[in-house]
C-alpha cells in the first residue's frame, strides 16, 4: 500500500511539471502560425477606383517582421535616408484571415485601425491581399502584396 500512495504521488507531481500545450485555442500559436518570421515585399499591386498601380520595387526595401504576437514594417530607400517610413501593432491570426491593428505609425488617421487580409503561405511565399479603407486619410483600395521569407538561419 505504501508503496502505491508513493507512486500515486510521484505520477500527480510529474503530471503538475509539465506544460501545457494548447495550441488549439491559441491565437498566436507557433505551431498553427508559420507566418512567424522576417519577410520581405518583392511584388505589390494597389487597385484604387478603375486604376492598378504596381509598386516600384527597385530602389527600395520593404521588410515585415511578425512574432507571435506583433508586426512591424520597414521601408527604406536603398542607400539613402530619405523615404523612411515604418509601423507596428498587434495582429489576430484566425485561419487565412490576418488582422493587422496599427498601433504605431506617424500619421495619426492610420493608428489604431485594423486591417483584415486573407493570407496564404507557399513554401517561402507570403501572399497577403485585402482591403484598406481609412476614411480619415482618404485611402480606399485593395492591395496585394508577395513576401519571401528571409533566411534568418547562418
Amino acid at each position: 500500500m505504501k508503496n502505491t500512495v508513493i507512486l500515486i504521488f510521484i505520477i500527480i507531481l510529474f503530471f503538475s511539471c509539465v506544460e501545457k500545450n494548447d495550441t488549439a485555442n491559441t491565437p498566436h500559436s507557433t505551431a498553427n502560425n508559420s507566418i512567424m518570421g522576417s519577410w520581405k515585399l518583392v511584388y505589390a499591386d494597389i487597385r484604387e477606383n478603375d486604376s492598378i498601380q504596381i509598386k516600384d520595387l527597385s530602389n527600395t526595401d520593404f521588410i515585415k517582421i511578425i512574432n507571435a504576437t506583433h508586426f512591424a514594417f520597414f521601408n527604406q530607400e536603398r542607400g539613402s535616408s530619405e523615404n523612411y517610413f515604418a509601423g507596428g501593432g498587434t495582429y489576430v491570426l484566425d485561419g487565412t484571415t490576418y488582422t493587422e491593428t496599427l498601433d504605431f505609425i506617424n500619421d495619426t488617421d492610420f493608428r489604431g485601425h485594423e486591417f483584415p487580409f486573407n493570407i496564404e503561405i507557399k513554401g517561402d511565399s507570403l501572399i497577403q491581399k485585402g482591403h484598406e479603407k481609412v476614411e480619415a486619410a482618404g485611402v480606399d483600395r485593395y492591395i496585394l502584396e508577395k513576401y519571401i521569407r528571409i533566411n534568418t538561419q547562418h
